[in-house]
């Protein structure tokens, strides 16, 4: 039977610096992917560029962070953004920062990234078998002691010092995130928080959004309703689709709208056209627009404030014939106009299945596992890192960073208990 101090299962953003962290400890260290290729996710992620990480302070970092931010403060104070940054930089790739303090590669391209990250761990001989489906954790005495795994053709048991799950979520799952981690980890005892899609897109009500597709606006204003109360706004960009509403930021927003929607509340998405005006200052320029093209359709006024795509469901919405002459809109109408500029109103019915979310909210209950070390306080030996544990992140390298500095602790965490065996 083969033996390895530490085995990992899952070859994604933690299993990879995991394996980093146990092997430049000096562990024999096997990592374990099922799926044919390493860092599936990551090759996808940023639109195929890889938001590595960001540059934000750890203060800021945990603002971002649900629903226990500060259980990840002993892994960012072993490894952060700017280790992250150095560790690929020190084997030849290179970063930059963009907006938002968001890390991508220089060359723009993921697979870099993960190619990187598979570099550095051939030099530290890491064995890496992809193709590989953990069936099973090996448990004796309250203790981890290796693994049940099979290939296409064979079924095998491999013995292990240490068993470090890093499975990720159920977030687009034809990346190899099917949730098989959480099989592993409840049949262990550990307790699974409810998991549901975060950095979701949105469905709406009625075909508005339909009407809009394609459309994107870059910065506009955008808050969620829940039962009539504004509870979160995020400024940037989002994006109408044949279902509902996607983009940053409405991405951002997705967890608040679905953890509502989970508690039968009501939610509605309010976006706000004229960012920059407030509602004294839109009436003003309504009223200065119309008095100056009198003669003129609405539809050139609305022109004149909108994306021409936007203007026909404006009018629409508003009552108001486009066609109509600007010296003949009412105040009342002007005043319809005005409210749907700053408010115009979706309501949210639904979200976008787990294959189309960004990552998974919920998970191993942070109360099962040490932030110290990542281990499992009820199995010996058995540790966590990424996606798997219950916590998540808006967007902008957020959730990469609690994968890495997870995986990197875990990793350090197995092979230091290795030493004590």
């Amino acid at each position: 039977m083969e033996k390895f101090e530490v085995v990992i299962i899952g070859a994604g953003a933690a299993g990879l610096l995991a394996a980093y962290s146990a092997a430049e400890s000096g562990a024999k260290v096997l990592l374990l992917e099922k799926m044919s290729r390493e860092g599936r996710k990551m090759l996808i992620s940023g639109k195929g560029r890889c938001n590595i990480t960001n540059s934000d302070y750890p203060s800021e970092f945990y603002k971002k962070i649900f629903p226990k931010p500060k259980f990840l403060k002993h892994a960012f104070s072993a490894f952060f953004s700017n280790d992250m940054i150095k560790l690929l930089k020190d084997n030849g790739l290179e970063t930059k920062e963009e907006r938002g303090g968001r890390i991508f590669p220089v060359s723009d391209k993921a697979a870099d990234v993960v190619d990187t990250l598979l570099k550095i761990l051939r030099k530290k001989n890491v064995e890496i078998r992809t193709n590989v489906k953990v069936e099973e954790l090996l448990i004796s005495e309250n203790k981890v002691t290796g693994v049940s795994a099979k290939t296409e053709n064979n079924s095998f048991i491999i013995s292990a010092e240490n068993v470090i799950l890093c499975t990720g979520g159920k977030s687009y799952p034809a990346t190899g995130s099917t949730g098989d981690g959480y099989r592993l980890a409840e049949k262990s005892g550990h307790q699974i928080t409810t998991l549901r899609p975060a950095l979701v897109p949105l469905n709406t009500e009625g075909n508005t959004a339909e009407k809009l597709q394609g459309l994107s606006l870059k910065n506009t204003n955008v808050s969620v309703w829940i039962n009539q109360k504004k509870v979160k706004s995020e400024f940037g960009e989002m994006l109408f689709a044949h279902y509902g509403l996607t983009g940053p930021v409405i991405l951002t927003l997705s967890k608040t709208a679905v953890d509502a929607l989970i508690d039968n509340k009501s939610v509605d998405i309010s976006i706000d056209l004229k960012p920059a005006l407030d509602e004294q200052k839109l009436d003003s320029r309504l009223q200065r627009e119309l008095n100056e093209n009198g003669k003129k359709q609405v539809r050139s006024v609305l022109k004149n404030l909108l994306p021409s795509k936007l203007v026909p469901v404006i009018a629409e919405l508003s009552g108001i014939d486009e066609n109509k002459e600007c010296n003949k809109i009412s105040g009342e109408e002007r005043k319809k106009l005005r409210i749907l500029l700053k408010d115009f109103r979706f309501k949210v019915t639904g979200h976008r299945s787990f294959k189309e979310a960004v990552i998974t909210a919920g998970g191993v209950d942070t109360n099962d596992i040490d932030g110290k070390t990542m281990m499992s306080k009820r199995i010996k030996n058995l540790y966590f890192a990424g996606e798997i544990i219950d916590t998540d992140a808006e967007t902008g390298g957020y959730n990469f960073q609690i994968a890495f500095s997870t995986g990197w602790l875990a990793g350090k965490s197995a092979t230091e208990n290795s030493k004590k065996i």
